[in-house]
C-alpha cells in the first residue's frame, strides 16, 4: 500500500511513518524542506509541496490512502492575533492543497484521513459526546475544527472516502504531556483548576493504530473519535502522574494564574470534554491502553 502523508515530520507524523513502514507499505511524506541528510530507508520518499511552482502530484505514484496531519501547532506560544490566523490558515491552506493533489490523481486514493480535534464539540464539565454528538461550540478551537472538517470533506465529491480524526490528548514522549509533567519533575505539581475538567486522552501507539485501523476499514467514514474510552478528571490525570513518578501532587495551579500566563490558550488546560470512540469500539477496536496509569507508566517509567 501507498500511503501519503502531509506533517510526516511531526512528532505524530513520524510514530505512523515507523507503523506503516514496519508494517511493509510505501510512505511518501510530502514536506515544505526536504531533509538535508540522505535518507536511505527505502519505503520512506520525500517531496516537496506548498513553496512556489511545486506540483508534487506529479512524483506521485498509484495512491492507496492520504493522511492530512499538517497544521500550526496549538501547544506553542500565546494565542496571539498572528498565532490565531497561523493555526487556521496553515490547516486550511494545507487541506486546500490536497484536495487540489486529489483532483489531479488518477486513480483517485481510496481514503482521505483528515486530523481534527474532539474541540469540535465545545467544552463541558458534564456532557458526554461521541460521533453522533452535534457542535453548537463556538470558542475559537471549535471553529477551527469545525472549518477544517468542511474543507476535508470537499474529497467526497471525488468519491473518496472521508474520515475525521478527532485526537484527544494524545501521551507520548512529545507533545502536550512533557508539558504537564514538569512540575512534578520539580516537586510542585498538583491540580490544575478546579480539576474537575475531562481529559480525552490517548496513548501515541493508539493513536497510530487507529489511523492504520481508519485506513484499511472501509466501513469507518466520517468522524472518528481517536480516544482512549475511558477519560479521567484533570484532578485524578494529575495524580496519576504523582503516582508513575513518585513525586508529590500537592500544589493547585488557580485558573486566574493561567488566564495570565497563557492567555486564551490556556482554555485548553482549564476546560475539556468527555468523548468517548463509540465508532472504533462499535468496529471492534482493540485498544491498546484503556487505563491512564498503565499508559503513563509506559511513557514515562
Amino acid at each position: 500500500m501507498h500511503v501519503v502523508l502531509t506533517g510526516g515530520t511531526g512528532f505524530l507524523g513520524q510514530a505512523l511513518t515507523h507503523l506503516l513502514t514496519q508494517k511493509g507499505h510505501r510512505v511518501t511524506i510530502l514536506t515544505r524542506r526536504l531533509p538535508d541528510i540522505n535518507r536511505t530507508d527505502e519505503f520512506v520518499n520525500y517531496v516537496e509541496w506548498l513553496s512556489e511552482d511545486n506540483q508534487p502530484e506529479n512524483e506521485l505514484e498509484v495512491v492507496d490512502a492520504i493522511v492530512n496531519l499538517a497544521g500550526e501547532s496549538i501547544n506553542s506560544g500565546r494565542w496571539t492575533k498572528g498565532k490565531k490566523e497561523a493555526i487556521l490558515n496553515s490547516r486550511l491552506t494545507a487541506t486546500k492543497e490536497v484536495i487540489r493533489i486529489i483532483g489531479h490523481l488518477n486513480p483517485k486514493p481510496k481514503v482521505l484521513i483528515n486530523a481534527s480535534g474532539v474541540s469540535y464539540y465545545g467544552m463541558s464539565d458534564f456532557k458526554t459526546f461521541n460521533e453522533t454528538s452535534q457542535s453548537r461550540a463556538n470558542d475559537f478551537l471549535a471553529k477551527v475544527v469545525s472549518l477544517w472538517e468542511n474543507e476535508g470533506a470537499t474529497a467526497q465529491e471525488f468519491g473518496i472516502r472521508t474520515v475525521f480524526a478527532r485526537f484527544g490528548i494524545i501521551l507520548g514522549q512529545k507533545g502536550a504531556l512533557p508539558l504537564m509533567v514538569l512540575p512534578y519533575k520539580f516537586g510542585i505539581g498538583g491540580t490544575i483548576g478546579n480539576g474537575m475538567q475531562w481529559i480525552s486522552w490517548v496513548h501515541i501507539q493508539d493513536v497510530v493504530e487507529m489511523l492504520y485501523f481508519a485506513i484499511i476499514k472501509p466501513e469507518i467514514d466520517g468522524p472518528l473519535n481517536v480516544t482512549s474510552p475511558n477519560p479521567i478528571r484533570m484532578s485524578s490525570f494529575g495524580r496519576s502522574i504523582s503516582d508513575v513518578l513518585h513525586r508529590p501532587h500537592w500544589l493547585r495551579v488557580p485558573e486566574v494564574f493561567l488566564k495570565v500566563a497563557l492567555g486564551e490558550m490556556g482554555q485548553v488546560v482549564l476546560k475539556g470534554q468527555r468523548v468517548l470512540p463509540q465508532k472504533a469500539l462499535y468496529h471492534n477496536y482493540s485498544f491498546h491502553f484503556t487505563d491512564v496509569k498503565s499508559a503513563l507508566s509506559d511513557i514515562l517509567g
